[in-house]
């Protein structure tokens, strides 16, 4: 194992949550740092570190010729670039400071250089139109990684404009002024892309070269458009971190650098959006400031935290200084403070441990240092308010509401943050995706996403049980047609909103354009948060016959010496149309599960079955949870037999909640629900209010009711 990092000389007093101060960001960039350094023999060394993994990550070794060359010159540029992000602001504090006898400002002088403008030497990024040559591919859309990297380079070359920039000959400016103009005006991918361009564009304005306007600004505009509201920007067809990392990271940036004297429309509405997301944002990190593993590009973790720094930029900033700070200092040891986070020093390509169910094939070994972002803070003063405001927690400790729920139609994410175990819990929507692309529905079409649990892979079944792979999936249902075999899942989820505190949203699976949605099985998603995690009571849409479907939990980390209990309970079920059977009592099923997760952390986590589910069954695993090399899953089973038949169950209730901590689960909190009221007389949910009664005060609330009506109005995408 590595050595984890360590906060050396906590102070309690301004941060009396984290012990995180600038001196302890300092140390913790150099941490990231030195397994860089460490790496390299001499400062002529390119910036890239040992590869561990070919199979995933670029370059790839089956590519074509002229597109591997362009591969290993783009890792290079990450490397360089990314670990610039860090490096920057550490130069702009300290001009000599020195990592493995390396002077920073001597060695990112040097490669910058070498990267950019020495056409004959090893480290040669090329230019775009060198890039064209390269790969033989003249499409006029065609687009590249170093435009990317661009981006992070002119970030860092701003923030440490003295200390590096400033130091260049005119000469030397000139050619890279050149180099970068080529990648500013050229094709890029329609989405956050179009920020990269823009900064370039800005900071070589900003030193007084020419650029074109028009194509700032249709670049702009289409930034612009892409707005949803609550903050938050759409990028492709996707709401993930991109949204915050990206768009209110760069476009900040851009308002300082260009917009509010160009175009100040535009820099106007770019704040505006900023400090919308503010308002709600700090909702997004649970209790411990911990990042969520969610959507694509998760080995950029705390990066996430950097849309607070930024918004500090602008003109008129609303965030809270002692909330970003808290917020930023508790995902940084999140990652930090454990022992499997980096692999050869260096940041591991996974969210805590190395694990590639996340990876993606457009990474390399170093594009882990985009999380560098959130070292930007620290070209904030030392007497800048993010710096000398007592770290406060909001809402977490200033509430006597044991859940806080925040839901945001723009991007269709409802938040949910659980005073009882500090965990925050998202449920999103307007989610599509091709129904192959399995680990696109593990990054956005879970049913929820916790910030204490990761999503898991598809399990794999180490044991014999009732279950193979592909069977059971972590929160996600999975539907079998037992007519063929063919198993499915839920690769778009639309979204309905919040109705009287119940979210609602409808999951297709294998949706496609080509077929009518009346021939695609669904599920109508009706959920509701409880202290400890989340009760749902979700309706079948189905119209095949002999289909089985199954619905698991959150991962659960094994430590070879998990335990596990079952428990039952009773409910009363009544019909409000006067049903022969009248009321009667129905079982209700637990399986709790106590262990550790590798860091030695007690952790708890139970699934509760109710009508609807004809069993409750775990599943073990291997290789599928970032946390830990084996896994558990809890999953429940419901079947389907008939092709019409009302007597069969519509609703399927559940709920599965966690703790830290080994505490039993009292009995209400594992069986919360006193009595299910059915409007139809089959008692199955057909049509109708479900009206659930609980036993005790839970979230709140002492009853809800379900009720799916009229969701086909306000189906969002």
């Amino acid at each position: 194992m590595e050595k984890a990092f360590i906060v050396k000389d906590p102070d309690y007093e301004i941060s009396p949550y984290t012990g995180m101060t600038r001196k302890h960001w300092i140390e913790a960039g150099v941490y990231l740092l030195e397994g860089l350094f460490k790496n390299l023999t001499s400062i002529e060394d390119a910036p890239v570190v040992p590869r561990t993994e070919t199979e995933v990550t670029y370059p790839h070794l089956d590519a074509p010729k002229g597109e591997q060359e362009a591969q290993i010159r783009a890792e290079i540029f990450e490397g360089l670039t990314r670990t610039f992000f860090i490096a920057s602001v550490l130069i702009h504090n300290d001009p000599e400071i020195e990592i493995g006898g390396i002077r920073l400002r001597d060695y990112y002088s040097r490669h910058i250089l070498k990267a950019l403008t020495e056409k004959d030497g090893n480290e040669y990024v090329s230019t775009y139109e060198d890039l064209v040559q390269i790969t033989g591919n003249s499409d006029p859309t065609r687009v590249y990684q170093q435009t990317v990297e661009t981006c992070a380079l002119v970030i860092g070359l701003w923030a440490c404009r003295d200390e590096i920039w400033n130091r260049y000959s005119k000469k030397e400016k000139d050619d890279i002024a050149a180099f970068l103009l080529g990648y500013a005006h050229a094709s890029t991918v329609p989405q956050n892309w179009r920020l990269f361009n823009m900064l370039d564009m800005a900071f070589l304005h900003m030193e007084g070269y020419e650029i074109d306007e028009h194509v700032m600004r249709e670049h702009a505009q289409a930034i612009l458009a892409y707005y949803a509201g609550d903050g938050w920007f759409r990028d492709g067809h996707s709401f993930d971190y991109y949204s915050c990392w990206a768009f209110n990271v760069y476009a900040p940036i851009w308002n300082i650098w260009y917009g509010y004297e160009n175009a100040p429309y535009i820099a106007e509405k770019f704040e505006e959006a900023s400090n919308e997301l503010m308002k709600t944002y700090p909702d997004f990190f649970d209790g411990d400031g911990y990042t969520m593993m969610w959507g694509r590009s998760c080995i950029y973790r705390f990066a996430a935290v950097s849309p607070f720094d930024c918004n500090f930029l602008l003109k008129n900033p609303k965030a809270d200084p002692g909330r970003a700070r808290r917020i930023a200092s508790g995902s940084l040891l999140q990652f930090l403070t454990r022992d499997d986070f980096l692999e050869n020093m260096v940041p591991s390509l996974g969210f805590y441990k190395r694990f590639m169910p996340l990876v993606q094939g457009y990474s390399c070994a170093e594009s882990v240092y985009w999380l560098g972002k959130a070292f930007l803070c620290l070209h904030l003063p030392k007497d800048h308010p993010f710096w000398t405001a007592k770290e406060n927690n909001g809402d977490w400790d200033n509430t006597d509401k044991m859940v806080k729920v925040t839901t945001l139609d723009g991007p269709a994410i409802s938040m949910s943050n659980h005073k009882e175990n500090k965990t925050t819990i998202i449920r999103t929507g307007k989610v599509v995706k091709d129904h192959s692309d399995v680990h696109g529905m593990w990054n956005y079409s879970k049913l929820s996403f916790n910030s204490k649990y990761p999503w898991e892979a598809t399990p794999k079944c180490l044991e014999s049980s009732a279950v193979k792979e592909g069977d059971v999936d972590s929160m996600q249902y999975v539907l079998t047609d037992n007519n063929d075999g063919k198993k499915s899942l839920a690769n778009v989820t639309f979204w309905h909103g919040e109705k009287d505190g119940v979210l609602y949203r409808r999951q297709f699976f294998n949706y496609r354009l080509d077929t009518e949605c009346h021939w695609i099985n669904a599920v109508n998603l009706a959920d509701f948060p409880v202290n400890s995690g989340i009760l749902r009571a979700d309706k079948l849409r189905l119209y095949r016959p002999n289909v089985t479907m199954t619905l698991g939990s959150y991962g659960f980390p094994d430590d070879g010496n998990v335990e596990v209990v079952h428990k039952e309970s009773t409910y009363l079920v009544t019909s409000m149309e006067g049903s022969d059977s009248e009321e009667r009592e129905e079982t209700c099923k637990a399986i709790i599960l106590k262990g550790r997760d590798s860091q030695g952390i007690e952790k708890q986590m139970a699934m509760t079955v109710y009508k609807g589910f004809s069993e409750i069954s775990t599943v073990r695993s291997k290789g599928t949870n970032p946390d830990s090399e084996r896994s558990i899953v809890i999953y429940g089973k419901c079947e389907k037999k008939n092709l019409y038949d009302s007597s069969e169950d519509y609703i399927l209730i559940s709920q599965v909640i966690t703790k830290e901590s080994h505490a039993d689960f009292s009995e209400s909190e594992l069986f919360p629900i006193k009595s299910v009221e059915y409007a139809d007389k089959d008692m199955t949910g057909a049509y109708g209010d479900v009206n659930i009664s609980l036993k005790d005060n839970v979230a709140g609330r002492t009853s809800l009711c379900i009720n799916y009506e009229q969701m086909e109005g306000k189906l969002m995408l």
